[in-house]
This record gives C-alpha cells, structure tokens and sequence, in this order.
C-alpha cells in the first residue's frame, strides 16, 4: 500500500526526467515546508498533464496570480525518492481560493487488494503555468520524432514503419 499525500500550500511543484534520452525516467515532485512528495510518472501522463494544466489555466479569467517560480525552483530535489508509481491523474480548481489541486492516485494492479495511495497536491496558478511550461521543455527534450510515423529516432536511426523499412532516417 502506498502513502496518502495532501499537500495543501505546495511551495514547489515541478516534473522532471532523469536519464538519457530513450531510457529516461520521469518524476512529478512536490515540496510543502519539510514534506517532499516525488512520485514516478511516465512520460506521456507528464506531457498530459503539461497540457491539460495549460488548457484549465487558459479557461480562467485574469492573470496567474502570485510569484512565477524561477527554473531553479522547477529543477528536481535530490535525493529521488519516490513514493510510487503515478496512476490516474485529476485536476480541480478551487474558484474561491484560486488554487489549483493536482489529485493523483497510485497504479496497482487490478487484481491486487492493496490499498491506493493518493496525491492531492494545491498550488497557485502562477505555479502550475510554470509546472505545465516546464514540463512541456523537459518532454521535449527527449528523441526526435520521426515526421513520417511519429515514433522516436534514436540515435543510431529508425527504420520507419512508414517506408516499409526499406531506409533508415536519422542515421
């Protein structure tokens, strides 16, 4: 079973990748005073997350309010210490407060009887713009994809399932 997590008043959140690229791990992270929440994720739910946080914040009216965090503040915390592996994600928005939760829940299997752990982590909007531009940089920042078939060319090239494998792109 893993841990539950409520964060109310982040004072970070970021999502970062540890690794080369094509063997990178990812990681969603977030501090509020002593307590640091990392949880692995995988790419494609950090890249959704990234989007899906930019869309609700462009939904809202007016500015992001309060201070944007500088990069060092998006830079994953050492050690990386995960509690566990990121499952379904949700996000709310708390129109009064103006605060934005990030609610994430454990991957377990479905056979397993194991108590679910969750994430509720609050931030500013000004915080999880950053979080979602962040986030969106560090996706990016793995392999190419191919313009053909859309799969990543790793560095030593990629017979591309468009061409029938009959040339290699990105050698």
């Amino acid at each position: 079973m893993g841990a539950s997590f409520e964060l109310e008043r982040c004072d970070r959140i970021t999502a970062g990748a540890v690794g080369e690229p094509g063997d990178r791990t990812f990681f969603i992270q977030a501090r509020s005073g002593a307590q640091l929440v990392t949880l692995v994720a995988e790419k494609q739910q950090v890249q959704v997350l990234a989007v899906t946080l930019e869309n609700l914040l462009d939904s809202l009216p007016g500015d992001d309010p309060g201070d944007t965090p500088t990069e060092t503040d998006l830079q994953l915390e050492q050690p990386l210490v995960p509690e566990w592996h990121a499952g379904s994600m949700a996000l709310e928005y708390d129109e009064e407060a103006d605060h934005v939760a990030i609610v994430i829940q454990e991957a377990v299997p479905e056979e397993s009887e194991e108590t679910q752990g969750s994430a509720r982590l609050v931030a500013t909007r000004a915080q999880v713009r950053a979080l979602s531009e962040h986030a969106q940089r560090v996706v990016a920042a793995g392999r190419p994809t191919c313009q053909l078939c859309g799969f990543p060319i790793d560095p030593e090239g990629h017979n591309c399932p468009a061409l029938n494998g009959h040339r290699q792109i990105g050698s």
